[in-house]
């Protein structure tokens, strides 16, 4: 039987939101509900705990200190007046009242909005509430049902040494702000670890920081050990990658792997490895992972978004990363979503993408295949300007919640000025949380506006003709084209999947042309100066290339 918790604003304060955002809370942890109202009486509160008997009675007060206290002390003594002592009394208010609220001696918990999340919900699920004792989950999974219904936050650190990046982490993990800190390595790091003397020091902390020792992955692991005790997770490296997992799995027991399908490469300059050699490394190395039961993260579609590819290819590519992810028998998904990207993207046209996207990845998921969704802003979306930059990360934040996410991927808002150090990457936290909280209940259904639904329509259509053109070039004999790398390999070559971007690449085709129109990123054909539909610009690739197997 569910319990019953009682719920009021008392004497003569109307403000009822945050007794309401805490019975909803209780509702998800299991609960039922009753709220009684604004400026309710004691006497009513009292004559509704004796008819009801409930399990717990949280309690509102946020004007004046003094006055809640004297309302607060009256209703302790009409507590013991009528017996009602063997029920749990909650308050919650403003930081003033608050204070004034614990010197009463009724309530077995006081929140004065200061709390993290994860406290109120231990409290609610009987769980000790000691702040140092708390039990916050070892793994991803096991993190996400203890916070349940909030999502995840991660956010992304690494300073150019060793020592500052460690007690930067003290001081992220202290202030409880995110879940998941996520490890950023120099490039040295990222694709030279097991060659040293391939380093270019000149080069040491570029991009992140400068790990060069088993030491200094375990170093930066114990400091995540305090406060809210946050997961740590890497980068997989561009090169050694299966020694690079091994390393980070023993040293920084990696929550997740995060492994492109078709980057890390020459075809981004990011490492020595070619094309085909690369997919089919990234394939293994998502097997490995799947072996272990170890959850992994694709990044892909949205480097091509980076490099100005239509909505369509980003469309296509979150579907084949997903895909071969499942096909390697990867357990559990993490989709991620990067919005604003290209700059120009409209919200509703952002939205139509990201909708299409997981229309097609949630349609993946099955008893072996589960599917986490992660959202984030885009990398180059943020203005130098600072103050404006916190706005963008707070839309960009209330943008992502229309997926319902799992985990939120927060940017600093410093991006375009600085690498976050640890007051950035807590104040960006500390404003993706507001939003979150605002967003968690009663949000809007975008899905339902007219010109999002067809948009998505129209790219689910897209995204299906490229789907089968890639399935038509694979080589006689190819089982399953879309997890074979030969002809991911050859789609990427000969330009069916592109970017305007790759012009001049190596290994990629670098023919297409886009353009922004309505807030939507579309092939385009500036000769004509037309929108091309995916039929339309795959006939005419085929006219300068030859599409044989």
């Amino acid at each position: 039987m569910s319990k019953l918790i009682i719920g009021a604003s008392i004497g003569n304060c109307v403000h009822v939101a945050g007794v309401l955002n805490f019975l909803r809370l209780a509702e998800e942890h299991g609960y039922k509900t009753k709220f009684l109202g604004p400026a309710v009486s004691i006497n009513y509160l009292l004559d509704a705990v004796q008819e009801a008997n409930p399990e717990m009675v949280a309690v509102g007060y946020r004007l004046t200190p003094e006055t809640g206290y004297n309302i607060l002390k009256r209703l302790q003594e009409g507590v013991e007046e009528r017996g009602l002592t063997n029920h749990k009394y909650v308050f919650g208010g403003t930081l003033p009242v608050a204070k004034k609220a614990q010197k009463v001696g009724l309530f077995d918990a006081v929140f004065s909005g200061e709390e993290e999340i994860e406290e109120i919900i231990a409290f609610l699920e009987g769980r000790e509430s000691e702040r140092e004792s708390m039990n916050y989950g070892n793994t991803l999974l096991e993190r996400l049902k203890l916070k349940k219904p909030f999502p995840l936050i991660r956010h992304h650190f690494g300073l150019p040494t060793v020592e500052d990046t460690v007690q930067g982490i003290k001081e992220i993990a202290e202030s409880r702000v995110l879940d998941i800190i996520s490890l950023g390595p120099d490039q040295n790091a990222q694709e030279s670890f097991f060659r040293p003397e391939e380093m270019d020091e000149d080069e040491k902390g570029a991009g992140g920081v400068p790990i060069r020792t088993e030491e200094d992955l375990r170093s930066l692991y114990r400091a995540t050990r305090r406060g809210n005790y946050p997961l740590m997770r890497s980068y997989s490296g561009t090169r050694d990658v299966f020694k690079m997992a091994e390393l980070l799995l023993k040293t920084i027991n990696n929550a997740w792997s995060a492994i492109p399908l078709s980057w890390y490469n020459k075809l981004d300059g990011r490492g020595p490895r070619g094309l085909l050699e690369s997919i089919r490394e990234n394939q293994q190395l998502m097997k490995w992972h799947g072996e272990r039961g170890i959850p992994v993260e694709v990044n892909e579609s949205h480097h091509w978004s980076l490099r100005d590819a239509h909505d369509t290819i980003a469309v296509v590519m979150a579907f084949l990363a997903a895909y071969n992810a499942k096909k390697m028998g990867v357990k559990t998904y993490i989709a991620q979503y990067m919005f604003n990207t290209p700059n120009a993207t409209s919200a509703s046209m952002d939205l139509a993408k990201m909708l299409a996207k997981k229309e097609l990845i949630d349609g993946l998921q099955s008893e072996d295949f589960q599917i986490l969704t992660q959202v984030r802003a885009g990398l180059t979306s943020f203005p130098p300007d600072l103050d404006k930059a916190k706005g963008q990360l707070a839309y960009a934040t209330f943008l992502g919640m229309a997926l319902k996410p799992d985990i939120v991927h927060v940017v600093g808002y410093s991006e375009a000025d600085h690498a976050a150090e640890s007051p950035d990457v807590i104040e960006s936290c500390k404003i993706a949380r507001q939003v979150i909280n605002n967003s968690l209940y009663g949000y809007p259904d975008f899905g339902a506006d007219e010109n999002i639904r067809r948009r998505k329509e129209e790219l689910l259509v897209e995204a299906e003709f490229l789907l089968g053109a890639i399935k038509q070039v694979a080589s006689q004999g190819v089982k399953d084209p879309w997890s074979n790398a030969e002809t991911l390999a050859r789609a990427i070559r000969i330009g069916l999947i592109d970017a305007p971007h790759l012009k001049g690449n190596p290994v990629g085709a670098g023919r297409l042309t886009t353009k922004i129109v309505n807030g939507a990123c579309y092939a385009y054909d500036y000769r004509k100066d037309k929108i091309l539909t995916e039929k339309e610009r795959l006939a005419l690739l085929k006219e300068e290339v030859e599409f044989g197997r």
